[in-house]
């Protein structure tokens, strides 16, 4: 329902109120009298006119706000149903590639003090005990620092929260994997390597959809307002495997990374749902059936996540180049 801005013949002009008044005024003290009755009718009609139109506004707002509304519970609906297909799905996955019959890593005859992870590959027990002091200095930074900093972002607006907060450290298992991928691939030391770890600290903001695109971009600039600087920004909503926007920032006095996601209710369930399926393809061991399989998947459960509205549009950081994947 529009609503039109007053113009000239809706509102009367100061000028044309004047010479009403000076037509019928007889007299000068008639004059005035004329004048300052006309005044106030004037600022009657005016308050009546604005007030009309604040309500119009209202009514308009909030028709828009209840369509925005019943458009994303007709989402929430449909992808219910696609939830339970999908856990369904899975279900026949592993009937197929039970897990209990995996490997998993032997760690028996591993000296003490040491790691082994998946692959055979190892930290002695030298390298593993600066790998867990720096692990301890992750999380003294995370909690006296990082978390802090992102519960009072979190508190200036009440439209979003953070998400699975309880699981914003990574798992030193995982963080010892990249840690041996760093030190093959850059020819750095061990306790170095933690610190380039992008991920080691992570959060995610969950979002109503239809506030999804100016949220992600409040929240960015609030980032930065906090003294964290951005060093990458992914967005991820064109992509067939996964939704979402994951962004890597850096405290500049410690120089400590995190990572920060930006997800509606939707994306953020979908993601969940699909991470054994990612963990799986990540780790190498699958054979090019059970691969094109959890490809399938991961398709088939992203293609059901809505798209917010302008969520396409906010740019990476870096941004990538034109003919960029």
């Amino acid at each position: 329902m529009g609503v039109d801005g007053p113009d000239e013949a809706d509102v009367p002009s100061d000028g044309h109120a004047d010479h009403r008044d000076d037509e019928g005024g007889g007299g000068g003290g008639g004059g005035r009298a004329g004048r300052a009755g006309g005044g106030q009718a004037e600022d009657r009609y005016r308050q009546e006119y604005y007030a009309e139109l604040r309500v119009a506004v209202s009514v308009e707002q909030s028709v828009t706000a209840q369509q925005a509304a019943a458009r994303e519970q007709a989402a929430a609906q449909k992808w219910d149903g696609t939830e339970k297909e999908s856990r369904w799905m899975w279900t026949e996955y592993q009937r197929r590639w039970p897990p209990e019959e995996r490997p998993s890593v032997d760690r028996s005859a591993s000296p003490s003090g040491s790691w082994r992870g998946e692959g055979n590959r190892s930290l002695d027990r030298a390298a593993n005990g600066r790998v867990e002091a720096e692990c301890d200095r992750v999380a003294e930074r995370e909690q006296e620092t990082i978390s802090p900093a992102l519960r009072a972002i979190e508190s200036q607006d009440p439209d979003r929260h953070l998400i699975g907060f309880e699981d914003r450290l990574k798992g030193r298992d995982r963080i010892k994997e990249k840690v041996l991928a760093f030190t093959n691939d850059l020819n750095v030391s061990p306790g170095e390597a933690v610190s380039l770890v992008p991920d080691a600290i992570r959060y995610t903001f969950q979002y109503q959809e239809t506030r999804y695109t100016q949220g992600v971009l409040a929240d960015i600039a609030r980032l930065k307002d906090q003294g964290f600087e951005l060093d990458k920004l992914k967005n991820f909503w064109s992509d067939d495997q996964y939704k979402g926007i994951n962004s890597q920032w850096i405290e500049p006095d410690s120089g400590q990374r995190f990572e920060v996601q930006f997800h509606t209710r939707i994306s953020f369930e979908a993601k969940q749902l699909t991470h054994v399926a990612y963990e799986r393809l990540r780790s190498k061991q699958a054979d090019m059936f059970e691969e094109l399989v959890l490809e399938a998947f991961q398709k088939k459960v992203t293609a059901e996540v809505p798209v917010p509205f302008g969520a396409e549009s906010i740019p990476d950081y870096p941004e990538r180049g034109a003919h960029a994947r």
